[in-house]
């Protein structure tokens, strides 16, 4: 099946508990109407921590500067509050009780992004993180500008004016937090960084230290919940001081001394005096060591094997895929008892409705605190993790069959090259109940499947180059309904590199052609160009691979329309219908006559294009190809229009077809296309009353899915 054809469905992850402290995981423009805000604010900001002490001083410093921002006027601009500290502090457990705190006081929109999530190589590709926050804005994929400068411009009218609250989480630097602050003054930035970001000018600096002995204390009875200690709570004030006020070590003390609440303390305090005076270890290692040592052997397995973990967040399911156990069970409980010693916490419920309007089983997501995955790290060095490379390979595997289930559903029957991974016996399959639900998961697994093709690249040999290039498959499709292009040209290069030494011809074309696409999206026209050409080339040296011959030459003209050139285009284009004629692939030669016709009439030849996009359109009928319907109706009023041919009576029913088309799909950018159409159609004939009606609803359309320059 062509790259033109494909289904898309846009889904969104939301987050969910955490504890405090855990790791949350110049534009050029015109400044139209801002959107009407929607009658329920869309929320994305995980929920607070259960439990809180102190900052009192850092929440009224914020308060003030709201107050005082809320008096300013002529700069365009949101405040911006920077949280700063060391790992475990607190950092995001204040940060989102703020975000929190100024949703419910403004009613606005609450917008959470980890930077961590999208950082590449040290470095945050912006153009990514925006078309997150263009989605949770509203603005549906097909409406997203392609090239940086566009999103960001698109950002700005987007924010322009609102109330809003944007949470950036885990910034390393001012200069990737810029781009991505909204543009209005009567929005509020919070920026959360492990350091201060002294390139971020007129930020309220908000730097935090350990918590106090009183707020420690307070946070870990709090932790404690009344559960009776053997040695009485003069205990406390001992372990606080030990964990040295970071928030993060208490968590864990606290969960230690609940589930130990019979056993005298003083055993505790003795272990973490004796590694401490012996060992010199940092304060809160030894309580993360304890916490440690307690776990059966393989709650400890898993604990190490979890640093390892490709994505920043995880299920039962792919914990179980790294622990490798023939009794899943085995995984589920060394799970639940690294939940109960606060090694893991929850960081996710997500239940995605299904088209019928049911909601499928909750997807519970878990995390890793940052200072614990390096805990775990130092702990697989020292104690000696022999399987971690295995444990790699298990999860890569198990992602890649997750991936091909996912990618099935939602792409349908599509050219393929790699053959599908069977049923793993250590881990179980992700229940896909339908469309929504696999690309919803394709989402929410983004990071962790990019994260696995490097893996795979890295790990080499003839399995590990193999997963590399076919996980690649899978991604083609979501990034065609997702369009980050750091993360896919990253991914494509790797895949491509892999299916290079495997010596896959047949792989290396389709990732070639590929990569391809997202270059030239992203204006690297002569990349794009190279690639291109060598597919070709080696799609040609194939023997008994005619659909890939015929996609490459697709490629390449969509490349040459991109390029301005139409008659190479139709050179290509042609070329490719012939080997669809040949071996009989009637969408293929359905798909090929469209975009010939297409091209001719970009050409400036409508007759021609007339000619072929009637043909294309009675085969779409023939096929049953309501999309390819709906689309070969509109450009064949195009050219019907130019030609001064089919009279008018004709064209309009050929838009209106259209029209119809884009409703049953519910393709919103179709929609107002068609509908542009007729109020042009309308205008033509004198019927202004139509016109009006038709270019007010193309308007509505584009003011809700956040076109640029779309007015409210």
């Amino acid at each position: 099946m062509s790259e033109e054809t494909r289904n898309t469905v846009d889904g969104q992850v939301s987050a969910g508990a955490i504890v405090q402290a855990a790791s949350i995981g110049a534009v050029h423009h015109h400044v139209h109407a801002a959107p009407a805000e929607s009658a329920a604010p869309v929320v994305r900001l995980p929920v607070e921590a259960p439990f809180f002490e102190d900052r009192e001083t850092e929440r009224e410093s914020v308060e003030r500067a709201l107050g005082r921002w809320r008096e300013r006027s002529g700069v365009v601009r949101p405040l911006v509050v920077a949280v700063s500290g060391m790992g475990g502090v607190g950092k995001s457990a204040l940060g989102l009780r703020l975000a929190h705190e100024a949703h419910r006081e403004r009613g606005c929109h609450a917008l959470y992004v980890d930077l961590d999530d999208h950082r590449k190589d040290g470095a945050v590709d912006p153009s990514d993180v925006l078309a997150v926050l263009l989605g949770d804005l509203g603005v549906h994929e097909p409406w997203r500008a392609k090239d940086p400068a566009g999103r960001r411009g698109q950002y700005a009218e987007r924010t322009a004016g609102r109330r809003l609250v944007v949470v950036l989480d885990n910034a390393a630097y001012g200069s990737e937090v810029e781009p991505l602050l909204p543009v209005s003054t009567d929005s509020v930035a919070i920026v959360i960084s492990r350091r201060r970001l002294a390139d971020l000018p007129g930020a309220l600096e908000v730097p935090l230290g350990p918590l106090p002995g009183e707020a420690a204390e307070g946070l870990l009875r709090s932790l404690l919940d009344d559960t009776p200690l053997a040695s009485g709570q003069d205990t406390v004030a001992e372990i606080a001081r030990m964990c040295g006020g970071l928030p993060a070590a208490l968590h864990v003390a606290g969960r230690y001394l609940r589930t130990h609440r019979r056993r005298p303390a003083e055993r505790l305090i003795a272990a973490l005096r004796t590694e401490l005076d012996e060992e010199g270890l940092p304060v809160v290692e030894a309580v993360w060591d304890a916490a440690y040592r307690e776990l059966s052997a393989p709650a400890a397995r898993l604990y190490r094997l979890l640093a390892s973990h490709p994505g920043p967040s995880f299920t039962d399911a792919s914990a179980a895929a790294l622990l490798g156990a023939e009794d899943p069970d085995a995984a589920y409980d060394a799970l639940t008892e690294l939940e109960g010693a606060s090694l893991v916490t929850v960081w996710d419920r997500d239940a995605e409705p299904d088209p019928d309007g049911a909601t499928g089983a909750a997807q519970e997501r878990l995390r890793m605190h940052d200072l614990l995955r390096a805990h775990a790290q130092r702990r697989a060095r020292q104690d000696g993790e022999p399987e971690e490379a295995a444990a790699r390979a298990r999860v890569v595997r198990w992602y890649r069959r997750q991936a091909e289930r996912a990618d099935e559903l939602v792409a349908g029957s599509r050219m393929r090259f790699a053959l599908p991974v069977p049923p793993l016996p250590y881990a179980p399959d992700v229940p896909f109940r339908s469309k929504t639900e696999a690309a919803h998961w394709m989402t929410a697994e983004r990071a962790a499947l990019h994260s696995c093709v490097h893996l795979a690249h890295q790990a080499g040999g003839p399995e590990g180059d193999t997963d590399a290039w076919s996980l690649c498959e899978p991604l083609w499709t979501h990034f065609m309904d997702h369009r980050h292009y750091a993360d896919a040209i990253d991914a494509f290069r790797a895949g491509l590199a892999s299916a290079q030494r495997a010596e896959h011809l047949a792989a290396q074309a389709r990732l070639r052609c590929q990569l391809a696409r997202a270059l030239w999206e992203t204006g690297d026209l002569a990349a794009a160009r190279n690639e291109v050409d060598q597919a070709v080339r080696s799609a040609a040296a194939l023997e008994g691979e005619p659909r890939l011959r015929a996609s490459t030459l697709e490629f390449r003209g969509l490349l040459r329309r991109e390029e301005g050139d139409w008659a190479g285009a139709v050179e290509q284009f042609a070329a490719s219908r012939r080997i669809h004629e040949e071996i009989g692939n009637a969408y293929g030669v359905l798909l090929q006559t469209y975009l010939l016709g297409k091209t001719l009439l970009d050409q400036g030849e409508p007759r021609r294009a007339a000619e072929l996009l009637a043909r294309a359109h009675d085969m779409a009928g023939l096929q049953g190809r309501t999309r390819m319907l709906g689309r070969t109706a509109y450009e064949l009023a195009r050219a019907l229009r130019r030609t001064d041919e089919g009279g008018s009576g004709r064209v309009h029913a050929l838009y209106e077809r259209a029209l119809e088309s884009a409703r049953e799909r519910g393709a919103d950018r179709d929609e107002a296309e068609a509908l542009h159409a007729l109020a042009d159609l309308a205008e033509q004939t004198g019927d202004r009353e139509a016109a009006h009606t038709r270019r007010a609803q193309a308007r509505a359309i584009e003011a809700r899915a956040g076109a640029v320059g779309a007015e409210g």
